[in-house]
């Protein structure tokens, strides 16, 4: 197998104009070591991470549908296990996340509301008018706008982490080794 043009980048090669981001989110994860190959990319990154994925108006639950249906979707395995993690940490049924990862028109709900969203941003690549008004009624226009945000935020990280065959990390994929139907991205049967 073809050794990936960027592996995720060491301590010892870590670019000294970002230094400060190694001891931050970007050490932690190697998508982050990955785009550290761009430094400027990865310092620009920071700021807009912060918003879509803390400081967002979806919460934390449904930031985390999002971004499972936008990992399942992208056919990323990294943000697949990773945010599955995730999820379980907030409290989330291994039901639900296997719904996540299901057919959109058995979901109830906000979580089918969001789901059918992603599916129409990665489609489509907009929402509907219909479809925009019942999701600004369920969690406000700003949510709307976070989520569509999240969905491209997150369809360029599925771009590099494919491209780069970027590796789980070790903590997640130890995680994934007791619940591997979970973790996988295989749908439910």
């Amino acid at each position: 197998m073809k050794q990936s043009p960027c592996p995720p980048v060491t301590d010892a090669d870590w670019p000294e104009n970002i230094a400060e981001l190694r001891d931050g989110f970007a050490g932690a994860l190697n998508v982050y070591r990955t785009m550290a190959h761009h430094p400027a990319l990865l310092n620009a990154w920071a700021p807009l991470r912060q918003h879509v994925v803390k400081d967002n108006a979806l919460g934390p639950e449904l930031t985390e549908v999002v971004i499972l249906r936008a990992g399942f979707r992208l056919g990323s395995a990294y943000e697949w296990a990773h945010h599955v993690s995730r999820a379980l940490a907030l409290g989330f049924s291994d039901a639900r996340i296997d719904a996540i990862r299901g057919v959109p028109e058995s979901i109830d709900g906000v979580d089918g509301l969001i789901v059918k969203a992603v599916d129409a941003l990665l489609d489509k690549r907009m929402l509907a008018s219909d479809q925009e008004e019942a999701l600004a009624e369920a969690l406000g226009r700003e949510a709307v706008i976070d989520l569509m945000a999240m969905v491209g935020f997150y369809s360029v990280l599925g771009y590099l982490l494919k491209t780069y065959d970027t590796p789980i990390d070790e903590a997640i994929q130890a995680e994934a080794r007791l619940n591997p139907e979970l973790f996988s991205l295989t749908s439910p049967a």
